[in-house]
């Protein structure tokens, strides 16, 4: 004979179910996060050794921050959502049944994804889409949770939930990456524009003064492009207002990522140009200092404006 689980032992077989499906969901979101990141417009990034193992070091502290924070939302909103659901369906139809758990999750949420869309300032669309992405995580944690509490079905204890959590969500990684996977290898990622040197040769400028000429016969003239001399201080280098005449080359190297505009200047020492944007909208790019930092200096041609986050792309009033 079955034995009859006590409150705590449905607490948490809730709990442990609740944790196990965010965890599945969080790492879903980032395949799909990380898919997304690809498809935007963006410069390539540079990660190295350094940076890989800060990452190893941090993981473990980043599973805890987690874990934490799984059981807070477990606590704090998806147990709460459940009790307002069995209370909707008693009152409402007189008996506790599963539809009644996606109204409340829709209703709960709508304020706080409002106001970050608020916020954010991000598009109606934009904020219904995350708004029913976030329901839809909730509602599918909270029918997961609610599975210890059906009296009329067999006991399942919070490591049977688990157990079951974690294989279901293993196979739902394992399509979700497979289809990342798919996507990426299709052709769905952004690649910078497959330039030509007649294509590189025109005027490129900074939005701010600065503007480097580049001719087709191989000449290029600076007036007043920012040079960065990191050699006292990596982290904040010295800026430079670069204005001289010197020559350019084109290296389209094997592949989008890999072309380079190196320019020569004798007045001013500057990096090699990595290239990014659209075709209709080039950009040529350095970074500034550590590139850990992910800081940039983008030039743009014929001045057209820049759309990446750099606290160095946008005017200096």
């Amino acid at each position: 004979m079955q034995r009859q689980a006590g409150v705590g032992d449905r607490f948490g077989a809730v709990l442990a179910a609740s944790m196990s499906v965010l965890f599945v969901e969080a790492v879903i979101g980032a395949i799909a996060f990380v898919v997304w990141a690809q498809t935007q417009e963006r410069p390539g990034l540079c990660y190295d050794a350094m940076s890989v193992i800060f990452l190893v070091v941090i993981a473990p502290f980043v599973a805890a921050a987690g874990a934490a924070f799984g059981a807070l939302l477990s606590v704090g909103v998806v147990m709460p959502l459940l009790g307002a659901a069995g209370w909707l369906g008693r009152r409402l139809s007189g008996r506790e049944t599963w539809w009644w758990v996606p109204a409340p999750a829709a209703a709960g949420t709508a304020p706080f994804v409002l106001a970050a869309a608020v916020l954010a300032r991000t598009g109606l669309l934009a904020g219904l889409g995350v708004w029913l992405v976030v329901t839809a995580a909730l509602t599918a944690t909270a029918l997961v949770a609610r599975r210890p509490l059906l009296v009329d079905r067999p006991w399942l204890s919070g490591g049977a939930m688990f157990r079951r959590v974690a294989l279901y969500g293993t196979l739902a990684v394992v399509a979700a990456g497979t289809l990342a996977g798919i996507g990426l290898r299709a052709g769905i990622g952004y690649e910078p524009p497959r330039l030509s040197r007649e294509q590189v040769a025109g005027t490129w400028s900074d939005a701010r003064g600065g503007t480097l000429i580049l001719t087709a016969d191989g000449r290029a003239t600076a007036i007043g492009v920012e040079t960065f001399d990191d050699s006292d201080d990596i982290l904040e280098p010295v800026v430079h207002k670069c204005t001289g005449t010197g020559t350019w080359e084109y290296t389209p190297g094997t592949g989008p990522w890999s072309q380079e505009v190196d320019v020569s200047v004798d007045e001013c020492p500057m990096d090699t140009w990595d290239v990014y944007g659209t075709r209709e909208h080039p950009k040529l790019y350095v970074y500034i200092g550590d590139p850990d930092n992910w800081d940039l200096y983008i030039l743009n041609r014929d001045g057209h404006p820049v759309s990446f986050g750099s606290r160095r792309e946008q005017p200096v009033s």
